[in-house]
């Protein structure tokens, strides 16, 4: 029954991952509509960061620069 779990993780993290990336690579986190589990699984596998901009939290993707 794990394993059902784990992909609906997968899955969602996913399409949260493409929705970043599809609104510029950050959401104010207020505005997320995805569960804490969720979000924390991306921050686990460090794809995505919290960033606080002083008048709220950003959710933004982690930049990968291949050198």
């Amino acid at each position: 029954m794990a394993k059902v779990v784990d992909c609906y993780v997968e899955r969602t993290a996913a399409r949260l991952l493409r929705s970043l990336k599809g609104s510029g690579g950050a959401i104010p986190l207020h505005r997320i509509q995805f569960s804490q589990t969720i979000i924390q699984h991306l921050l686990d596998k460090k794809q995505v960061q919290i960033k606080n901009t002083g008048q709220g939290f950003l959710l933004a993707v982690v930049e990968k620069f291949s050198v």
